[in-house]
């Protein structure tokens, strides 16, 4: 059975990350960003939203194991920020409904999604420069990165909530990754 982690960056939607991964009948639980990363066993690696970068522990160690890497809201900025990409504030703060452009069809993530979603993200902070490596996968009107990937290295990120159930079609979100990292 296909096990993976969700590392917990103290998000107000880490449990339901977990919740939906366990739905679709992977082996899943919540780790803390404390834990050692070559303590943990896993086929892939959730870096789940959080409110600061200042919490996020151990986290950016989990990017050199060799597994995919999905990281949701914070998760994403955590690579972005890890990798050489840049992250700033956004216009747009609270959570709110959001209609997202599909950039990359193609994308083992996202791409199902074409060519549009809506999903439930915040603008707090957001990546504003894609780290070397890595393509723009989604848009959106208040947000220029809405999702990324470097298939290559496995590592892929959104900015908005699959886990919600205000997110449309954000289980498919999970299956891809689950069929990435069964693949890999």
């Amino acid at each position: 059975m296909t096990r993976i982690v969700v590392i917990d960056l103290h998000g107000q939607f880490t449990h339901l990350e977990r919740r939906a991964l366990r739905d679709i009948g992977v082996d899943t639980e919540i780790v803390s960003a404390d834990a050692p990363a070559d303590e943990v066993e896993a086929d892939g690696i959730v870096l789940s939203g959080g409110p600061d970068m200042d919490r996020v522990g151990n986290a950016p160690d989990y990017l050199d194991l060799d597994v995919p890497v999905f990281g949701i809201c914070l998760g994403m900025q955590l690579i972005a920020t890890e990798l050489g990409g840049e992250v700033g504030g956004g216009d747009y703060g609270g959570y709110a409904d959001v209609d997202v452009e599909i950039t990359d069809e193609d994308d083992p993530l996202v791409g199902s999604l074409a060519p549009e979603t809506r999903v439930w993200a915040s603008h707090a902070d957001e990546v504003t420069e894609l780290p070397p490596g890595f393509v723009r996968t989604a848009t959106s009107d208040v947000c220029d990165i809405e999702a990324m990937s470097n298939v290559e290295a496995g590592l892929y990120g959104v900015q908005w909530h699959p886990e919600v159930a205000h997110t449309e079609r954000g289980e498919e979100v999970f299956e891809n990754f689950v069929a990435v990292c069964e693949s890999d």
